[in-house]
């Protein structure tokens, strides 16, 4: 039921109404989620709503723009207090990894939610490059490969990363087990500079 909303600015309300959207994806999953719905949730009118994200698709994308932002932004700050050294970055790196598939379910709902959208391919363009280079950022001082060839690896790891992801959703192996899968394959994917 809309109500008459506390003025905000612009950008106030945009982050209102995100919150809104996570609290319904997690309550009803992805297909729960529409702009009358965020606009009856978040307690502002259907126009409003509207306004921010004019269509579903366009609130998904925001949305999975938002969260995978905190994903990264979590992985960041996660990188800055790892101890030296190849294995101890590569854990922290599959740690993060592992956590979005158990403490965010909302990004997994929300990117099968955008599945054949055609603005959906840049989203997860932009989220795998910006992924891959905070990988081959981290895990630079551990390996003798050339920036490019050591960011290429990178991808590859991410790849294996979602397959891993899988088996851990599937219940096909245990969160250690996942980490400590994707951790060997980081270490072993850097090239004999790994040993420092």
């Amino acid at each position: 039921m809309a109500t008459t909303p506390t003025r905000l600015s612009k950008p106030a309300r945009r982050e209102q109404l995100l919150d809104a959207a996570v609290a319904i994806v997690r309550a009803r999953g992805a297909d729960g989620l529409t702009l009358v719905t965020l606009a009856e949730e978040a307690g502002v009118s259907r126009p409003i709503a509207y306004d921010h994200f004019a269509t579903r698709p366009g609130l998904l994308l925001a949305l999975h723009r938002r969260l995978d932002e905190r994903h990264r932004a979590a992985i960041t700050r996660a990188l800055r207090d790892a101890a030296p050294g190849a294995g101890a970055v590569a854990r922290v790196i599959s740690t993060a990894y592992f956590a979005c598939a158990t403490d965010m379910p909302e990004l997994i709902a929300v990117s099968a939610a955008l599945k054949g959208s055609p603005e959906l391919g840049s989203v997860q363009h932009e989220s795998s490059d910006g992924y891959a280079d905070l990988m081959a950022t981290a895990l630079s001082p551990y390996s003798d490969l050339a920036p490019r060839a050591l960011r290429l690896r990178c991808v590859g790891l991410l790849g294996a990363a979602e397959a891993i992801a899988d088996e851990l959703n599937r219940a096909r192996t245990t969160d250690g087990e996942a980490v400590t899968a994707l951790t060997g394959l980081i270490v072993g994917a850097l090239g004999s500079g790994a040993d420092r």
